[in-house]
C-alpha cells in the first residue's frame, strides 16, 4: 500500500438534526469532514498510509479535528497548529424535493492564513505515491492556491502522481478566477477527476450533452474528454454522472479514459440517499485506491463508484467502509441483505 498526500481544509460540521430545517433546530449534530480530508479517511480505510495536510489553531476545537482523522487512521505529522479558527459550515439534509443546504463560515480561517513558510513541501512529498488535491483549497484564499502550486511543484519533483478533483464551489470563487487559477495548476496534473459542470466552470470546457434534462449519455462526454487529455497531458480523465431525481433518490455511474479507451461503470439507483455530503470525495478516494491497486481502469472505476454509492447511505462527511466492503458491492452484492 502506498504513501498517499492530500492537501485542503479540515472543517466543524453543523448538520441539523435529521431533515430539520435551520430555522427549527435548536441543535446541531457536530462531525468533522472537508474534501480531502475525506479523500484521506477513504485512503486510510483501505489500508493506504494516508497523510493530511492542513494548518489547524491550537485550541481545542483544532485538537478535536485533528483527533478526528487520528480515529479512522489519518496521519497527522504534516498537520501546522496556530492561527485563530477553524472553518465551519452548517448543513441542512433535504428530502424528495427540497434540496440540501450549505451555508459557509469559513473566512480567514487558519489555513486559509497559513503561509508558505508553514510547510516543508519535500520533506512531505519524500517517498509520496500519490498528492490530491481539489478545486476547494485554491478557493478559499489567495494564499491557499500558493500552497497549492508548491505542493504540486514539490510533488513533481519527487515524482508523485498528482490528481485533482475539480470540485467548483460557487460560494467561494467565480468561474473566471477558478479559471484563471486551475488551468495554470492543471500542468501538474495526472489524474483529472470532475462532472461536467466542474469541467466547464473550472476548465472552460463544455459537454455534448444535456445534463440538466438528465441525459447523461457517456457518448457527449467522449469528446471532452479527449479535447481535455490533449490540452492538459492527463494520463486519466475521469467522470461522475449523476442523475439528480429528487434529493433522496439519483442515479450515479462514473466514466474513465486513458487517451486510448472510454470505459463506462455500472450504473446505481442509490435510494434513498442519507447523506450524499462527501459522494464526490469518496469517489476520489476510491479511484486513488483503485489505479494504484488493480489491473485495469475498469476495475479502478467500478471500485471508486461502488465505494461512493456506499457513502451515499453513512451519515457524516466520512465513507466509514472497507475495500471488502466495496469490493462486495462492485462485485454484484447491491441486495443490502443482512450479513449473518
Amino acid at each position: 500500500m502506498g504513501k498517499i498526500v492530500t492537501l485542503g481544509e479540515i472543517m466543524l460540521r453543523l448538520s441539523t438534526p435529521g431533515h430539520s430545517r435551520f430555522v427549527q433546530s435548536d441543535s446541531f449534530d457536530v462531525v468533522y469532514g472537508g474534501g480531502e480530508a475525506n479523500v484521506a479517511v477513504s485512503c486510510a480505510n483501505y489500508g493506504h498510509e494516508a497523510y493530511f495536510v492542513t494548518k489547524l489553531p491550537k485550541h481545542e476545537i483544532g485538537q478535536a479535528a485533528v483527533n478526528a482523522l487520528r480515529r479512522f487512521g489519518v496521519h497527522t505529522d504534516y498537520i501546522t497548529r496556530g492561527g485563530d479558527r477553524v472553518g465551519i459550515y452548517y448543513l441542512e439534509s433535504g428530502s424528495a424535493m427540497r434540496p440540501s443546504k450549505v451555508i459557509y463560515d469559513r473566512s480567514h480561517s487558519s489555513i486559509a492564513e497559513a503561509e508558505a513558510s508553514d510547510f516543508d513541501f519535500d520533506a512531505i512529498m519524500e517517498g509520496a505515491d500519490w498528492f490530491h488535491w481539489s478545486g476547494i483549497t485554491p478557493a478559499i484564499s489567495d494564499k491557499a492556491a500558493i500552497l497549492t502550486r508548491l505542493a504540486c511543484e514539490a510533488a513533481k519533483r519527487h515524482g508523485v502522481t498528482v490528481s485533482v478533483d475539480l470540485n467548483f464551489r460557487k460560494k467561494l470563487w467565480t468561474s473566471e478566477k477558478a479559471q484563471s487559477v486551475m488551468r495554470p495548476l492543471m500542468q501538474y496534473v495526472d489524474v483529472c477527476i470532475g462532472n461536467e459542470e466542474d469541467a466547464e466552470l473550472c476548465l472552460g470546457f463544455k459537454p455534448d450533452a444535456n445534463v440538466e434534462a438528465g441525459l447523461t449519455d457517456a457518448e457527449g462526454y467522449k469528446g471532452i474528454f479527449r479535447k481535455m487529455a490533449e490540452e492538459f497531458n492527463f494520463k486519466y480523465v475521469i467522470s461522475t454522472l449523476r442523475e439528480s431525481y429528487s434529493a433522496s433518490h439519483n442515479g450515479w455511474k462514473g466514466m474513465i479514459y486513458d487517451g486510448k479507451d472510454f470505459y463506462v461503470s455500472r450504473h446505481y439507483d442509490i435510494a434513498p440517499i442519507v447523506d450524499r455530503v462527501g459522494g464526490g470525495d469518496s469517489f476520489s478516494g476510491g479511484i486513488i485506491h483503485g489505479l494504484l491497486t488493480k489491473g485495469t481502469q475498469a476495475e479502478a472505476l467500478e471500485f471508486a463508484v461502488a465505494a461512493s454509492a456506499l457513502k451515499h447511505t453513512i451519515p457524516g462527511d466520512f465513507n466509514m467502509v472497507s475495500a471488502g466492503e466495496v469490493e462486495a458491492l462492485a462485485g454484484g452484492d447491491a441486495s443490502g441483505r443482512v450479513q449473518r
